[in-house]
């Protein structure tokens, strides 16, 4: 199969979760300009952070807490792609450093989703990674395209329009599609019930730790499930 033919699907399979991204991006575009960065820096933290959750928690902590803080909520949300980038590494791994790094930077969530799916499912290990180039580069542009809307015009937009609420539904329609089987089910509800508690509690690193404990309760199921 041609690189063109993998990167298309990448495309076509990631402009649905951009109905999400969109309102995402132009939430941080007003937040930013709300919490007195400048045009540029908003912008380009679309360009460097690129990771919608934490430069929305970036925003919000800019005012009011200490860099130190600030650094490690941010660092502790991001560290989710840790977890992308242990769970796709077996699709890229015998790719060169270069396009690593540059596929690593395009990892993000909706683009992990669609990508992953369609790296268990496709055989040709020779240019299927163009799948998630497609998809990693159709969610920059979205995200690019919506931060300058909400730089320009959030403070139009969020004032008839409950853009946050549309943040969840995305995830959620990110989510959904994945859920195959009991376990997987199983370990969403886990995972989503232990956010919320630790949530609660103040946990900073509360995404990373309901993450780890959805894993490990699936690897336990999967194991009693392998020695009936």
């Amino acid at each position: 199969m041609s690189k063109w033919i993998h990167f298309k699907r990448g495309i076509i399979q990631e402009l649905p979760l951009q109905i999400g991204v969109f309102p995402f991006g132009v939430i941080y575009g007003f937040l930013a300009i709300e919490s007195g960065f400048s045009i540029l820096q908003a912008f380009f933290m679309s360009s460097i952070i690129f990771a919608g959750a934490s430069q929305i928690a970036f925003a919000k902590l800019y005012l009011f807490v200490s860099p130190f803080t600030i650094i490690t909520s941010v660092t502790a949300i991001n560290l989710r792609h840790l977890l992308y980038g242990v769970s796709i590494n077996q699709y890229l791994k015998s790719l060169s450093l270069k396009w690593r790094i540059i596929l690593s930077y395009l990892l993000t969530d909706e683009a992990y989703a669609v990508s992953i799916n369609y790296l268990k499912k496709n055989n040709d290990k020779l240019n299927a990674h163009y799948h998630l180039l497609g998809s990693g580069l159709t969610l920059f542009f979205t995200w690019q395209v919506s931060t300058l809307i909400g730089i320009f015009f959030g403070d139009q937009l969020t004032g008839f329009v409950n853009l946050e609420f549309i943040i969840p539904l995305s995830f959620i329609a990110i989510i959904t599609p994945m859920l195959q089987n009991k376990v997987d089910i199983i370990a969403c509800i886990v995972s989503g019930f232990s956010g919320l508690l630790f949530y609660k509690l103040n946990i900073e690193i509360w995404i990373v730790i309901a993450a780890l404990l959805g894993i490990f309760i699936s690897y336990l199921l999967i194991l009693s499930e392998k020695k009936k």
